[in-house]
C-alpha cells in the first residue's frame, strides 16, 4: 500500500514532504508557469499583432475584434483539448499527458514567433495564427486539471492542499511573468523595433523555455495513485467522462460553479482591471501596470495560504470566508479609488492576495472524484465552465457597465456571494476509489 493512494479503502500514515515531493512540486509548478506565460502572452502583444496580421485598410476596430477573436479561440479550444487529454490520462497515465501538455504549448508558441506576417503571405497569416492558438488552448487545457492531479497523488493526504494551492500559485506566476517580459520589450525597443521583430521575442523565449521545461518533466515519476491502479487492474472499464456524468453529477456542478468563482477572480480583478482603472479612474498605464504586478505577486502568495489553509482546515471554511473578504475588498477599492487614487497600491494588493482564495478550489475537485475518473471529471468541469464564464464574464461586465459604473465590483461580489453558498456543498474527505 502506497502512504500517497488517496483513493485507497484505509488511512495513510502521516508523513512530512520529501525532497522527492518538492523536486515534484518545483518541476510541475515551474512547468506550468511557463505554459501559462505562453498562452498569455499573446494578449499583451495584442494590438502589434493585430497591425501585423491582418489588412492595413480594414477599420481598427474590426482589426481588433479578429485580434481578441483568435485570442478568444484558445479559450473555446480548452474544453474539448482537456477532455481528450484527461481521457488518455486516466487510461494511458498522469505523467505522460502531463509532459504532452508542455510540448504541444511550446511547439505553437515558438511557431508564433516564426510566423510570416500579412504582407508576406496575405489571408493565410491569420489563418495559421488562429490555427497555432487553437492548439495552445489544447494544451492548457490539459495542462492545468493535469498538474493538479498529478501533484495531488504524488503528496501524502493532509499536504494535497499546500500541493494544489502552490501548483495555482506557479500558473499565476506565468501571468506575472508574462507581464513583466512585456514591459521588458516595450522598455528596450522602440515601436517600430516592436513591429519589426520585437514582438518576435516573448514567443520565442516561451516556445524554448517550454521545450526546456518538457526535458525537465522527464524526470518525473509516474503517481503512486495511477501506478497502484494498473498494478490493480483497476483502471476505467469504459470512458471515463461517460462514467463522470452519470455518477458524479454533483461533483461536477459544484466544480464548475466553484470556477465560475475563480475565472471572475482572475478575468476581472486581474486581467481587466488595469485598462478599467485607466479609463474610469484616469490612473496612468504605468502606474497600473505596476499595481497589477504588485497584485498578481501577492496573488501567488495568496494561493499557496490558502491552499494550506483549506488541506489543514478545510476547503467549505477557507472558500467561504475567502469569498467574502475578495468580494468586499475589491468593492473597497472600487468605492475608495472613485474618491482618492493615492491608495492604489496597497488596496489592490490586498485584493489580489484574496484572488488567491481560487488555490482552494482544486483540493475540491480532487477530492470530489474517485482516482479512476478524477482526470476526467476535473478537466471536463474546469475547461467547460472557464469556457463558458470566463468568455461570457468581459462581455456581461462590459455591457453592465453602462449603466452602473461599479459593474466589475459588484459582478465579482455576486460571484463570489454564489461561491460561498456552494462551498456549504463541499465535499471535504476525499473521494475514495
Amino acid at each position: 500500500m502506497h502512504a500517497t493512494n488517496l483513493g485507497a479503502s484505509a488511512p495513510a500514515p502521516a508523513r512530512a514532504l520529501a525532497r522527492g515531493d518538492y523536486k515534484t512540486l518545483a518541476l510541475a509548478a515551474l512547468g506550468g508557469a511557463l505554459e501559462f506565460y505562453d498562452f498569455i502572452i499573446f494578449v499583451f502583444f495584442a494590438p502589434v499583432i493585430g497591425q501585423l496580421f491582418f489588412p492595413a485598410a480594414i477599420p481598427d476596430w474590426l482589426r481588433q475584434l479578429q485580434t481578441f477573436g483568435i485570442f478568444a479561440a484558445g479559450y473555446l479550444a480548452r474544453p474539448l483539448g482537456g477532455i481528450v487529454m484527461a481521457h488518455f490520462g486516466d487510461l494511458l497515465g498522469r505523467k505522460r499527458m502531463f509532459t504532452l501538455s508542455v510540448l504541444l504549448m511550446a511547439l505553437p508558441t515558438l511557431a508564433m514567433g516564426l510566423l510570416p506576417t500579412y504582407a508576406t503571405i496575405g489571408v493565410f497569416a491569420p489563418v495559421l495564427l488562429l490555427a497555432l492558438r487553437v492548439l495552445q488552448g489544447a494544451a492548457v487545457g490539459g495542462e492545468v486539471p493535469g498538474a493538479w492531479v498529478f501533484v495531488s497523488e504524488h503528496v501524502p493526504r493532509r499536504h494535497v492542499g499546500y500541493a494544489c494551492g502552490t501548483l495555482t500559485a506557479g500558473l499565476t506566476a506565468g501571468i506575472l511573468l508574462g507581464s513583466l517580459i512585456a514591459a521588458a520589450v516595450n522598455h528596450h525597443f522602440a515601436p517600430a523595433d516592436i513591429a519589426s521583430y520585437g514582438w518576435r521575442i516573448p514567443f520565442l523565449l516561451g516556445g524554448a523555455f517550454g521545450l526546456v521545461s518538457v526535458r525537465l518533466r522527464q524526470w518525473l515519476h509516474e503517481t503512486p495513485v495511477f501506478a497502484e491502479m494498473q498494478q490493480r487492474k483497476s483502471l476505467a472499464a469504459e470512458i471515463p467522462l461517460k462514467a463522470v456524468l452519470r455518477d458524479h453529477g454533483r461533483a461536477v456542478i459544484v466544480s464548475m460553479l466553484l470556477t465560475w468563482m475563480l475565472s471572475a477572480a482572475i478575468v476581472v480583478v486581474i486581467l481587466m482591471t488595469p485598462p478599467l482603472l485607466q479609463k474610469q479612474f484616469h490612473i496612468d498605464a504605468t502606474t497600473s501596470l505596476l499595481a497589477n504586478c504588485v497584485a498578481t505577486l501577492c496573488l501567488t502568495v495568496g494561493c499557496v495560504s490558502a491552499g494550506s489553509l483549506a488541506g489543514r482546515f478545510g476547503a467549505r471554511p477557507t472558500l467561504a470566508i475567502g469569498g467574502i473578504l475578495l468580494a468586499v475588498s475589491y468593492y473597497a477599492m472600487y468605492r475608495q479609488l472613485a474618491v482618492d487614487t493615492s491608495l492604489l497600491m496597497p488596496l489592490y494588493a490586498v485584493t489580489g492576495f484574496l484572488v488567491g482564495t481560487i488555490g482552494g478550489v482544486p483540493l475540491v475537485m480532487v477530492n470530489a472524484f474517485p482516482p479512476v475518473v478524477r482526470f476526467s471529471g476535473i478537466s471536463f468541469s474546469y475547461n467547460v465552465a472557464y469556457a463558458v464564464f470566463g468568455g461570457l464574464t468581459p462581455i456581461v461586465v462590459a455591457l453592465l457597465m453602462k449603466s452602473a459604473p461599479m459593474a466589475p465590483a459588484l459582478y465579482v461580489a455576486a460571484v463570489c456571494a454564489l461561491g460561498v453558498v456552494t462551498a456549504l456543498f463541499v465535499k471535504e474527505t476525499p473521494a475514495r476509489g
